[in-house]
């Protein structure tokens, strides 16, 4: 039987040693080489923006990139609207964000945040011409622009009769604000400051800065195993020298002194939301959201009037025989058709006034005007090819027929064959106007208060984004059932056969 000597066993101590400490270093350190989905909206600069060659760039990516390669971890940056950040961190969808987030004390109820890494506040940005705003103090009973789910738009709550305007960007919130058709934009400092710098905001200045002292933090999950890694590499970075050119870079300035820990004690193991918790927040909801549907069913209805009206003309126009008229209505078709409605939107309400001002010429848009114009024009385009596929579905003996009667073809086209295609161009015509109901939702861009903006601005507050955009899914639901029962009954009562059998 063998023997083991002190030798022997000094070198089973050591590999057995080795091995536990292998182990519990794996254990602390799983995070190190590891990949994390980093969310980000950029659309702010110069924290996040996309630069000429569509490159990512701003001083967060900087940062952000630092930090990783301080505390050995990759990033890989995923765009998100900045008032779906908090709610992809909550379904845990992506493992961080770095999106300027002013570390709040609500917020840290939802979310955990890192140390601050950079110190801002809020500034009020008004048009060069204007004379009447000279501060906080003088915004009573004026029209701000905000971005949703921002701390500026919560400081613009607070100004006694002010009508708020939110958007998804703060540079749309500028453009509003260029276009003249809000008096003031409350947004960070460094933002508005950085535009106006740079000359890509003429026409603008800043009245009042830091209306507030914040701080921005990179927001993790709650016990998210990510948020000390950060910390880490956060303390390194400020620590090397590191964060100090990155902050000369972007603002050719000493940064200021930051605080060592949150301002706010992050609400660490939080019990999940309950079912009965939930039903709360919907019944909560229902009053803002059943206002914001009126609104959506008001643009749905007053858009598909005009654009019926339209379309029948475009519709009967494409089957004129006169060469360039039909080719005038195809252009329509096929531009209105081939376009995102988005975009559309877009054009007529920020681009239209930024072209006119530019010609000199002073123009301001409405926006339920400018939502119904584009809805307006985009349904008519769809349903000009219902119009036209209906007459050309009617036997082209009846014409005939209509002809030999002594009829013009204005009135053939009035008595006989536009009622009989328009029994036949109901169920088309209800699909478009189910289609237009939900297509509503895009005017949000442009800050008009429908069904799905007024959840947006709900999620913005509780964070509670599963549960508001289920019942605004819901609502949605029953307007589109409805709608369907309606024209399902038109179909009925359009048709002799069916309405006397």
């Amino acid at each position: 039987m063998a023997k083991f000597g002190f030798g022997c066993w000094l070198r089973w101590f050591v590999v057995v040693g080795f091995s536990c400490l292998l182990l519990v270093s794996c254990g602390v350190n799983s995070s190190v080489g590891k990949t994390l989905r980093v969310a980000t909206e950029p659309a702010f600069p110069p924290f996040e923006f996309q630069g000429k060659d569509g490159e990512l760039q701003g001083f967060s990516f900087d940062l952000m990139n630092a930090i990783g390669t301080a505390a050995n971890f990759k990033v890989d940056f995923q765009s998100l609207p900045f008032d779906g950040i908090i709610p992809a961190l909550q379904g845990k969808t992506v493992d961080a964000a770095i999106s300027s987030i002013t570390i709040t004390e609500e917020r840290a109820k939802s979310v955990a945040f890192s140390r601050p890494y950079f110190k801002a506040g809020l500034a009020i940005a008004i048009r060069a011409d204007n004379q009447n705003i000279t501060g906080f103090d003088s915004l009573n009973n004026q029209k701000i622009a905000v971005q949703i789910g921002t701390t500026g738009a919560a400081k613009a709550k607070s100004i006694p009769g002010v009508q708020i305007r939110s958007f998804d960007s703060a540079p749309l919130a500028l453009q509003e604000l260029l276009n003249g058709n809000v008096d003031a934009v409350i947004n960070d400092a460094p933002v508005t400051l950085y535009a106006i710098n740079t000359g890509n905001l003429k026409g603008i200045k800043v009245v009042e800065q830091l209306l507030t002292e914040e701080f921005y933090g990179i927001a993790t999950a709650q016990d998210s195993p990510y948020l000390a890694l950060i910390n880490n590499g956060l303390d390194r970075v400020l620590g090397n020298g590191t964060y100090s050119q990155i902050y000369q870079k972007w603002f050719n300035a000493e940064p200021p002194s930051l605080p060592a820990q949150s301002p706010f004690e992050n609400q660490t193991g939080a019990d999940a939301p309950r079912i009965f918790t939930s039903i709360g927040v919907i019944v909560q909801s229902l009053p803002a959201l059943l206002q914001g549907a009126l609104v959506t069913l008001q643009l749905t209805i007053l858009s598909v009037v005009l654009g019926l009206v339209g379309g029948s003309l475009i519709g009967i126009v494409r089957l004129s025989r006169i060469a360039p008229v039909r080719w005038l209505a195809r252009a329509y078709v096929d531009f209105f058709r081939g376009t995102p409605l988005l975009v559309q939107i877009f054009m007529i309400y920020f681009g239209l006034p930024a072209i006119l001002q530019e010609l000199g010429l002073t123009f301001t848009f409405d926006r339920l005007a400018a939502g119904v114009i584009a809805l307006s024009l985009n349904s008519a385009a769809y349903i000009a090819e219902v119009v036209r596929a209906g007459i050309q579905s009617i036997e082209v003996g009846q014409a005939e027929a209509s002809e030999s009667l002594g009829l013009s073809s204005v009135q053939t086209m009035r008595y006989v064959i536009f009622p009989q295609a328009f029994r036949r161009m109901i169920p088309p015509l209800g699909n478009e106007f189910i289609s237009l109901l939900k297509d509503t939702s895009l005017v949000s861009v442009i800050g008009f208060e429908e069904l799905v903006r007024k959840g947006q601005l709900i999620v913005a507050d509780n964070y509670r984004a599963f549960e508001i955009y289920a019942a605004v899914a819901v609502v949605y639901l029953c307007l589109t059932v409805l709608s369907s029962q309606a024209f399902s009954r038109l179909e009925v009562w359009m048709n002799p056969v069916k309405r006397n059998s």
